[in-house]
């Protein structure tokens, strides 16, 4: 009888670790999937600016006011999940639109697009008094369940953002009632019923029947790629309440997936998966999907999910605590060697302008030695030589210095991370001190100041020479109290020889992204064409 209980238990034992090994095989293939997704990400961006590049030669070819309209809608359909200030622009233009139609249903829809836009950027109070600006009377019902759905939405948004008992008290039954309201009017068993059925029994606990509503929701033929994310996630925060934390991550890296395949850039699945990974110890993960969810939060313009994602601060587990005399050994490694690094930047700017102060001496040299010597071809081209080979060595000092600049950057960023550890091991006092002293964004914009100085130094026309490629009006401005614009910074990189985003986005702190659609920008404002400008940026010449 004893051998057979242990036989049981044995047999237990081995189905348990079965299905545990399945579940996380299930967990790593979906991750090597999410990653491959993320990978490919600007190729999915590419598929979307294609499309929103059809419709703008749609739109161009508009004769009707009702063309323009539909084209404008469709345009605003591409960008509402994607860019919140194109977003923004193509409401508004339909706005115009209905009203050059004096239709009153499209009238109502145009202001609800835009506050859907307005929502999408956390501006919850401009989009209340959008809503409530509606005329509801002239709607359809599927018109009206959409309002109210959206409603509700700000409403649990807002209170969410606060995070307050008091609001949450006020803004949750707010929201409750305008659901009810859809309800009442909307067709049972059709996706937008169970949608809001599905969010109320979300927002009032029913996590039973939740369940069931967004499972049938994910089963559905017409569900577009962003609303199964949106279900998805919904449906995995039940999953994680009810304590089964294998389905709950899995679908939220489905989520995460089906957003970055339709290029939704105005998201929460990737801020949630990174939070639940940190949460579990994978760092590694955690770190490139929080990341990630900032890129899509930044490129948006979602402002509300900026200072969600920049609220989640590092937490270790216990067991660092044994090495805590390891960690204060690294501690004052670190700020050893981050007081050297400090002291080698300033003996290398110092060095720079030592050697810059020689090459401008050589290039005066350089000059009354070709004034001399004229009528000997030979002589003049072996100093023409020469003025090369100086210039060449200015831009190799200038570009040496500055990815110094930028590695001393990325050490500082570990050594915050560092004394992150420590915070979480309840070692406050002794790394308080060291990270409230460390301030890597006015090192970042040292290192940027210091560059700009070296480089107009080298470049004094470069300003006047980059705005005589625009036309009056159109000329870049530089901030107060800066020597360049982040526009003329990327620029002035491009004419130090470095062409390549990605290390342009290193260099400044941006993603490829953000630089790829600040070079755009700039280019499309030219007058040059877009595939010269660059040359002309290059053919900008020193002192």
């Amino acid at each position: 009888m004893k051998k057979f209980i242990r036989l049981l238990l044995v047999i237990n034992v081995l189905v348990f670790t079965a299905f545990e090994c399945s579940a996380q095989s299930t967990v790593d293939s979906l991750l090597n999937e999410l990653n491959t997704a993320l990978a490919n990400k600007d190729v999915y961006v590419a598929r979307k600016q294609q499309a929103i590049t059809k419709l703008n030669a749609v739109l161009s070819t508009a004769k009707t006011q009702k063309e323009k309209y539909t084209a404008c809608d469709l345009l605003y359909e591409q960008y509402k999940s994607f860019s919140y200030d194109s977003a923004y622009t193509y409401a508004k233009k339909l706005q115009e639109g209905a009203s050059a139609l004096k239709d009153p249903v499209l009238i109502a829809s145009a202001k609800m697009k835009l506050a859907f836009t307005l929502l999408s950027s956390g501006l919850f109070k401009e989009t209340l008094e959008q809503l409530n600006s509606i005329n509801l009377k002239p709607l359809p019902v599927k018109d009206k369940v959409d309002y109210y759905f959206l409603k509700a939405r700000s409403y649990f948004d807002l209170s969410d953002y606060n995070r307050s008992p008091d609001y949450t008290a006020i803004y949750n039954p707010k929201g409750i009632g305008c659901i009810d309201s859809a309800l009442l009017i909307c067709e049972p068993g059709t996706f937008n019923y169970l949608e809001l059925k599905g969010l109320k029994d979300l927002r009032t606990g029913n996590y039973d029947d939740g369940k069931e509503v967004y499972i049938s929701l994910l089963q559905m033929p017409e569900i577009t790629p962003h609303d199964f994310a949106v279900n998805a996630c919904c449906l995995s925060f039940i999953y994680s309440v009810k304590g089964d934390h294998e389905k709950s991550l899995e679908l939220l890296i489905k989520a995460s997936i089906s957003d970055i395949q339709s290029a939704t850039k105005e998201t929460v699945a990737s801020y949630q998966l990174a939070d639940y990974l940190y949460k579990k110890g994978d760092i590694k993960n955690a770190y490139v999907y929080i990341k990630q969810a900032m890129d899509d939060a930044t490129f948006y313009g979602a402002l509300h999910r900026q200072v969600k994602i920049s609220s989640i601060l590092p937490i270790i587990e216990a067991q660092w605590i044994n090495q805590i005399e390891h960690q204060k050994k690294l501690l004052y490694m670190y700020s050893f060697i981050i007081t050297l690094l400090v002291l080698f930047v300033v003996i290398f700017a110092v060095i720079i302008f030592r050697q810059l102060k020689k090459l401008r001496i050589a290039d005066n040299l350089i000059k009354e030695a070709n004034a001399s010597l004229q009528e000997n071809n030979l002589a003049l081209e072996e100093l023409n030589r020469n003025l090369s080979t100086a210039n060449k060595i200015k831009n190799e000092y200038i570009g040496y210095y500055f990815n110094i600049n930028s590695i001393y950057i990325e050490k500082l960023e570990s050594f915050q991370k560092s004394i992150d550890k420590k915070l979480s091991s309840k070692r406050y006092e002794d790394a308080q001190h060291a990270v409230k002293s460390l301030n890597l964004e006015n090192e970042r914009h040292e290192l940027f100041y210091t560059f700009d100085k070296v480089f107009l130094r080298l470049f004094p026309d470069f300003i006047k020479k980059f705005n005589a490629l625009f036309n009056d009006g159109e000329e870049i401005h530089i901030p107060e109290g800066q020597l360049l614009s982040t526009e003329h910074r990327i620029f002035a990189l491009i004419r130090m020889g470095i062409h390549d985003n990605d290390r342009i986005a290193k260099l400044l702190g941006y993603s490829v992204n953000t630089i790829y659609s600040y070079k755009n920008r700039i280019k499309n404002r030219s007058f040059i064409a877009n595939d010269d400008f660059e040359q002309h940026i290059m053919q900008i010449e020193a002192v």
